[in-house]
């Protein structure tokens, strides 16, 4: 076979091992029996509700959601369903900037390992604002390499606009600006671009514009969320909670792929060549800064994500110019495996009736929402006339979704103060004073509600077979004349 025979073979390689994964992805999200998480439950709430922000997020993960929904109805499939193809267009912008950037070969394989990463195949899953943001980062990624190449003004629009999406979906679309810069600021021979860069940020701030218009408008409860979600303000160290973070990037980016990365890093001499220099520009950073927060406080796995964009580039380039070809097959061989062996076959024990244990299942936290949903909705419809209250965020977000027809006026009841959640903000319960609720409760406050209403009767225990621990016990309650401010009682 001739070299550009060749080069467009592994072009059609690509596409067709890309989405034949997709489709499995989506035969699966349609065939699987778990639920939403309560985290989808509320985007698909947002959705219902279209805005420029929500109280912990920005709104393109809400206005995904309201896009299939409207297609195909409001179904646990339709609510997931853009997160598979938003991974392969993700995937199509890695193949792109490693071809790009090396060849072909290298954008293949770059490809397949980046849509095999254990990260991304539980976020085809579930629909998250990672599920938007990547493509977003990968989008911009690619049209940087483009920009820097002729320096087009098309290409650099392109990144703005890349990057503004990515801030409409994730405000960790930051990091890849702050990496852009910090990349021009550490090499004299990039800092010619600076000028186009700045051009790019203003189209990106500019199309960011009305998210933070409805911050403005809403006190800026999305930046304070995301200052309190950090923790920052805690002066201890946390070397316990940076090791499990740590470790849990072994199972984001499968465990050969993140040693291997780990080898590089330790070897600064293998980053001096450009290429690999600028690959590193946008993961390393994102991934330093992801371990420093989870010693000074708390990360979560997910969150060093898009170091993974180029960083799997970075990775696949170095090992096939060793001609490590086999190693590549076998990290993305072993990370499919895994998925596999995690998600479908706990998904087939939990389809054929039988338990699985949580903290052996992957799911639990995404099984028993409907069957509670069944039972409170049975509640409200026997006792006509009562708004559904919960004293936790998810528990409400899941029973909104769950129970037919739909209680949207329900209302949560926190004893914390201050605006915590979305709930609170749009719905607070302090607008309710007078009214009869159904309130279903899990966190065993009925001492502290009691004193807030008239009447406070027991009705109902509800158990389920999964949950957040694996089982929960709900306890429902008739509480009558609500007396309350939304404020809690000393």
């Amino acid at each position: 076979m001739t070299a550009p025979g060749a080069a467009r073979a592994y072009g059609s390689w690509t596409l067709a091992v890309v989405a034949a994964i997709t489709f499995a992805r989506v035969i699966w999200l349609a065939v699987q029996s778990a639920g939403l998480y309560p985290d989808e439950a509320q985007y698909w709430f947002w959705a219902q509700h279209p805005a420029f922000g929500y109280y912990s997020k920005p709104p393109l993960v809400a206005w995904a959601i309201a896009l299939t929904t409207a297609a195909f109805g409001d179904s646990e499939f339709a609510v997931r369903l853009s997160a598979p193809f938003l991974h392969a267009v993700a995937a199509g912008f890695v193949y792109a900037t490693a071809a790009r950037l090396y060849d072909r070969r290298t954008g293949c394989w770059s490809a397949l390992a980046y849509v095999t990463l254990p990260g991304v195949s539980l976020s085809a899953f579930i629909i998250s604002t990672d599920a938007l943001l990547l493509p977003c980062w990968a989008g911009a990624l690619y049209a940087f390499v483009r920009a820097r190449e002729r320096d087009e003004l098309r290409w650099w629009i392109a990144v703005g606009v890349a990057a503004g999406l990515g801030l409409l979906a994730k405000y960790a679309m930051m990091y890849w600006l702050l990496s852009a810069f910090g990349l021009l600021l550490s090499s004299a021979g990039e800092r010619r671009h600076a000028k186009k860069l700045l051009v790019a940020a203003g189209i990106a701030v500019a199309i960011y514009l009305p998210n933070l218009w409805w911050n403005w408008s809403h006190g800026f409860v999305s930046y304070l969320h995301v200052r309190d979600n950090a923790e920052l303000t805690r002066n201890l160290l946390h070397p316990v909670a940076f090791l499990e973070f740590f470790g849990s990037q072994f199972a984001v980016a499968g465990p050969l792929f993140f040693a291997v990365l780990l080898v590089i890093v330790a070897r600064p001499s293998w980053l001096a060549e450009p290429r690999a220099r600028f690959l590193a520009a946008f993961a390393l950073p994102t991934l330093a800064l992801m371990l420093g927060l989870s010693l000074l406080s708390r990360a979560q796995p997910n969150w060093a994500a898009p170091a993974y964009v180029s960083g799997i580039v970075l990775v696949v380039a170095w090992a096939l110019g060793r001609d490590w070809r086999r190693f590549v097959r076998l990290a993305i061989a072993l990370n499919l495996a895994a998925a596999i062996a995690l998600f479908g076959l706990s998904e087939a024990i939990a389809a054929g009736g039988l338990g699985v244990p949580a903290k052996y299942d992957p799911l639990h936290r995404l099984r028993g929402w409907r069957e509670l949903g069944h039972d409170v909705g049975a509640l409200l419809a026997a006792h006509p006339g009562l708004t559904l209250l919960a004293d936790d965020r998810e528990l409400l977000a899941a029973l909104i979704y769950y129970v037919r027809p739909h209680p949207f006026g329900a209302v949560e009841w926190n004893p914390i103060p201050g605006v915590t959640d979305h709930w609170r903000l749009v719905n607070n319960i302090g607008r309710h004073r007078g009214e009869d609720f159904l309130a279903v409760t899990v966190h065993g406050l009925v001492e502290e509600m009691a004193p807030e209403f008239a009447e406070l009767t027991p009705l109902a225990t509800i158990r389920t077979k999964s949950g957040p621990k694996g089982g929960m016990v709900y306890t429902v309650y008739i509480a009558r004349g609500y007396r309350g401010d939304g404020r809690p009682r000393r």
